[in-house]
């Protein structure tokens, strides 16, 4: 699950990560307030789910309490476009009010899992404030990395180590130190799957603070964290993503035009493998599940079916836990409620299959079956083109 940078901030403030004074505000009389508290000089930042905002128009510094409010008049409400967004770009509901600081310099540090290694790795930079992607590609070496036994987890000489590296030192290098440490902290306690600070701030006083921050939190832990869970901001996400996740479907929205409903995570790379490999492109990644019920196949369908990029669908089901009598009696029942009109290619395999095809040639309805999954995607690639 995915916050915004105040909510980011709020989490590293409980740990004593430092940041810089801010609040956040939804219309401009509100943003005027802060800045008459903070300011006068301070910058607006957007809060919406995505990199570049400064690209995009989405971060700007002001002198005055009346110059911040005339600009956030404009800054909320309005569509920003950044390379993370898309061409659609992201509406604007709020802005951060942050007082502005004298810089001197812009780092990175950040937390991941790194899968390969299966231990969290903490990365730092002197690279700070601009794509780490980039900076990974072009000029790796300038990126150190510590990694974290999880049965010590991160130790001081650790952060001592990448902190020297950052060229910091004095009472700048012991603000690093503990920053680093707190950072991971927050990693750990709250069930990060990503801690992200581009850039950490070094003023020209020699402080330490999170000019920016990028929290990603492990879906799975939410529920030992309900008071993170109540910051999930549901106009950030695909509609139809927060639809899924309301009957415990994995559903993610793609750009292509060829609908997928598998039961398996691997099941679906494979489908949309061939999918790809047959010359079109799946529109999504719908995977209902190993011990799915028919009531839940039906509410997968309905969401299948109201993606309006969808021109044809592939139901690619493997009968082992799940029966496909029980996908195929969903599958009947969502096409009659909604007055079935895109191409559909059903391919069963597994427990009760005979019984499964039954149910849909007897159904009055028109599928389009497959004994393979290559006859499948051979079927569904051109109904879609169509």
């Amino acid at each position: 699950m995915k916050i915004h940078e105040y909510q980011a901030k709020q989490i590293l403030s409980q740990f004593g990560v430092q940041i810089p004074r801010g609040e956040v505000a939804d219309t401009p009389s509100k943003a005027r307030e802060i800045a008459e508290k903070i300011g006068p000089k301070v910058v607006l930042k957007a809060q919406v789910h995505a990199g570049g905002r400064g690209k995009g128009g989405g971060i700007k510094l002001v002198n005055t309490p009346e110059e911040t409010e005339k600009l956030a008049q404009e800054m909320i409400g309005m569509t920003l476009v950044t390379h993370q967004t898309g061409p659609e770009g992201k509406l604007v509901r709020r802005i951060m009010v942050e007082e502005a600081l004298d810089l001197d310099k812009e780092l990175y540090v950040g937390i991941v899992i790194d899968r390969a290694k299966e231990a969290p790795v903490v990365m730092a930079s002197s690279e700070g404030g601009v794509e780490i992607e980039k900076v990974a590609a072009e000029t790796p070496e300038l990126i150190f990395k510590e990694y974290i036994n999880p049965a010590t987890g991160f130790q001081a000489f650790q952060a001592r180590k990448l902190a020297f590296k950052l060229g910091l030192v004095g009472n700048t290098l012991k603000q690093a130190v503990k920053f680093i440490l707190g950072l991971y902290k927050v990693f750990e306690s709250a069930d990060a799957s990503l801690a992200e600070i581009n850039p950490l701030l070094i003023t020209k006083q020699g402080n330490v603070l999170a000019l920016d921050a990028k929290i990603n939190i492990d879906d799975n832990a939410l529920l030992r964290h309900p008071d993170i869970k109540e910051m999930r901001d549901f106009d950030e996400e695909e509609p139809l993503e927060v639809e899924a996740s309301k009957y415990d479907l994995n559903y993610i929205k793609l750009d292509g035009n060829v609908g997928c409903m598998v039961n398996g995570a691997g099941l679906a790379m494979a489908t949309m493998d061939l999918i790809m490999h047959t010359g079109g492109k799946p529109a999504n990644f719908l995977d209902v599940g190993g011990g799915v019920s028919e009531e839940s196949v039906k509410n997968a369908f309905k969401i299948l079916v109201s993606d309006k990029d969808v021109k044809a669908a592939l139901i690619n089901i493997f009968g082992g836990i799940v029966r496909c009598d029980l996908v195929a009696s969903g599958i009947v029942k969502a096409a009659k409620e909604l007055d079935l009109k895109v191409p559909m290619v059903v391919r069963l395999e597994g427990t009760n299959v005979e019984l499964g095809k039954k149910i849909l040639n007897e159904s009055g309805l028109s599928f389009y079956s497959a004994s393979s999954m290559k006859e499948a995607a051979e079927k569904v690639v051109p109904l879609a083109q169509q």
